[in-house]
């Protein structure tokens, strides 16, 4: 699997959503009022948490870790999506192509491991309460962020590593709105298989590990309601539930892109949306909406705000 990369294409041409001016522009403002109500919205958590003493929990350290991984995976694709929708010809570069898959993947697969992470710290928390303390405290939840933080650079490096080795010289049109390794690998001057099959298992290994864990850890969580009051049944599956719609949302269109081996499938641009612009800034929303403690703190920081506002 040695390949002389000898790269003559020094850009890619992203074809986007469409061709047409009106629905590329409805597409533009659509996105934008997205952005300017769901990002304010988790940067606003992640100063909640911060700022509220009793959202101290370790849960609430990971929801904050979580939003600002959102945050940052948010804008690995969507500024360039929206200024092309500007642009006729829309572009981009070799190295700013391979940038872009990279802290895709990283970033992502960051993601996958923090809400593994998160489901550790609800099962300790529900099924062994007595030793919470000793089990997740402040040490063992930044190891579980580091931990999550370079999982997630050990996925992106090897398949940026993958990609840039291989030699690029013919055709450069991509059909999406930003770089991936599955339509990246079609156009290589060089017999991919070999890459193709690593790059399936490197993708296959972590989504499903990570799905599978998360869906025995809730399964288990799920069952353990038998067990307890009706105060502690509603608290519990309030919490489960939050997290079980984020491990669909987030694993679901993940699974559905990179497990299959690299052949197209129904609807991919669609999916990609959804998996790389709108679900990831709407995760920590969705543990807000569910959570009434994150939900009185959040309104008591912005009424403090709007007082100091009206002050002035």
């Amino acid at each position: 699997m040695e390949y002389e990369n000898n790269t003559v294409v020094k850009e890619f041409v992203l074809l986007g959503f469409s061709q047409t001016h009106k629905v590329q522009m409805i597409l533009f403002f659509f996105f934008l009022l997205f952005y300017m109500i769901i990002l304010p919205g988790n940067v606003l958590i992640i100063l909640t948490i911060q700022g509220e003493s009793q959202l101290g929990t370790p849960m609430y350290f990971f929801l904050a870790n979580l939003a600002f991984l959102d945050i940052c995976y948010c804008c690995v694709t969507p500024p360039k999506m929206l200024a092309d929708f500007f642009s006729h010809h829309k572009t981009i570069c070799y190295n700013a192509c391979m940038a872009q898959l990279f802290f895709l993947h990283f970033l992502g697969a960051a993601e996958a491991f923090l809400l593994v992470a998160m489901a550790y710290d609800r099962y300790v928390a529900i099924c062994k309460p007595f030793h919470y303390t000793r089990l997740v405290n402040r040490a063992v939840c930044y190891v579980l962020v580091g931990a999550s933080w370079a999982g997630g650079f050990i996925h992106g490096i090897t398949l940026f590593a993958l990609t840039i080795a291989l030699p690029f010289c013919g055709p450069n049109i991509l059909d999406n709105f930003f770089c991936d390794v599955h339509q990246l690998v079609k156009l290589a001057c060089a017999d991919t298989h070999i890459v193709e099959l690593l790059m399936f298992l490197n993708n296959g290994v972590v989504i499903v590990m990570c799905f599978a864990l998360l869906l025995i850890s809730y399964t288990v969580l799920l069952l353990k309601l038998r067990t307890q009051s009706s105060k502690a049944k509603s608290k519990i599956a309030s919490t489960c539930v939050s997290h079980i719609i984020v491990v669909f949302v987030m694993c679901g269109p993940a699974m559905y892109i990179y497990v299959l081996p690299f052949r197209a499938v129904p609807m991919e641009k669609v999916v990609a949306l959804f998996h790389t612009v709108i679900f990831p800034l709407t995760n920590p929303m969705i543990y807000t909406l569910c959570n009434k403690e994150i939900r009185s703190s959040v309104w008591k920081l912005v009424s403090k705000y709007i007082l100091t506002c009206g002050k002035i």
